[in-house]
């Protein structure tokens, strides 16, 4: 316990130092959002793969996320990591992670986690980069929706979440990255992600911000 108010003691005066500097602006809230779910596969949510850790709470918020998107009728894109066999021999990224060396087209691990309950109107963005931006048509799909903001949910924070937040940033798109809808292997990279992209690249929601985000959308999205 005491060591879970140092970290906070210890977070609030760093944040305090950066709003200090001029860090930690906040976004607007859009009116027209997606909801992306960044790799809420099995390889990610199912401890048996060795990429694999227990995201259950993380699933089941977000379920509740992508029942008030569905409600108000905000376009919902899932994103999966996905190599060939020819791929995985000379890949930097599974140099690295070779935990992720199962992550094979065809295979179960690149599925969609069933407990999402996805829709076959709802896109499945394959990627074989952390960003889900990175080499895919991610970009043209929200321009093509005319939305005006990504909700961002999924897994890894440290990974694929934080490399989303940081693209969408460049790319223009104001991220809300919904803290109770993203997990990590590991409480302290998972934290720190948080806090990085709430003070640099996007703003991170609690899940009862982003329900209200979505219903004030769903005005919006029924005209």
């Amino acid at each position: 316990m005491n060591d879970q108010m140092h970290s906070q003691e210890g977070w609030a005066q760093v944040a305090t130092q950066y709003a200090e500097r001029g860090l930690g602006g906040k976004l607007k809230h859009g009116i027209r959002p997606a909801v992306v779910v960044v790799d809420l596969i099995n390889g990610f949510t199912d401890k048996a793969f060795p990429a694999g850790s227990n995201l259950d709470d993380v699933v089941k918020a977000t379920t509740a996320l992508l029942a008030a998107a569905r409600d108000a009728h905000a376009p919902v894109v899932f994103t999966t990591i996905a190599f060939s066999n020819a791929m995985v021999a000379d890949n930097i990224w599974l140099k690295k992670m070779p935990a992720m060396s199962g992550l094979i087209e065809g295979t179960r691990w690149v599925a969609v986690d069933e407990r999402l309950d996805r829709r076959d109107d709802e896109a499945v963005i394959v990627k074989r980069a952390a960003s889900s931006f990175t080499g895919t048509d991610l970009n043209s799909f929200l321009t093509a929706k005319g939305i005006d903001s990504v909700i961002i949910c999924g897994a890894t924070t440290s990974g694929c979440v934080r490399a989303t937040a940081v693209d969408a940033c460049m790319l223009g798109w104001p991220a809300f990255v919904v803290r109770d809808c993203v997990g990590d292997r590991a409480v302290e990279p998972h934290e720190a992600s948080l806090f990085d992209i709430d003070a640099k690249y996007g703003d991170v929601l609690s899940l009862s911000q982003a329900l209200e985000m979505l219903a004030g959308a769903a005005i919006r999205f029924s005209r």
